[in-house]
């Protein structure tokens, strides 16, 4: 399985069910203007502009939000890389809160976690 397709299934889990939960967001998240493809292109941009290599679940689901509830918004452009999803896996055998740091910097992860 692709880091990349896991990623996008998560991030659209979780905004099926802030839909559920939430019905004023729910009309912005039905907006078609918006997609998950450029919301992955804009967390992505996001990503790389802030230069570091880990993040909270509530800094991503920050800037799911931003995106669908902005209605101009850039975007940026299409990347190619692999994101990894880090959900209490391997890098947690570290225990003190920087699992993507420690897990990249002890070779648990090759590629930069999100």
């Amino acid at each position: 399985m692709k880091g990349t397709d896991h990623f996008k299934r998560t991030i659209q889990m979780y905004l099926e069910q802030r839909a559920e939960e939430d019905t004023l967001f729910a009309k912005k998240y039905r907006n078609p203007a918006k997609n998950i493809d450029e919301c992955v292109t804009h967390i992505l941009n996001y990503v790389q502009k802030s230069g570091c290599s880990g993040f909270t679940d509530g800094e991503i689901f920050g800037q799911v939000i931003h995106y669908y509830e902005e209605n101009e918004i850039e975007v940026g452009k299409p990347m190619n890389c692999q994101v990894v999803v880090n959900h209490v896996g391997q890098a947690a055998a570290f225990g003190n809160g920087r699992k993507g740091e420690d897990a990249y910097r002890h070779g648990l992860c090759p590629q930069k976690i999100l």
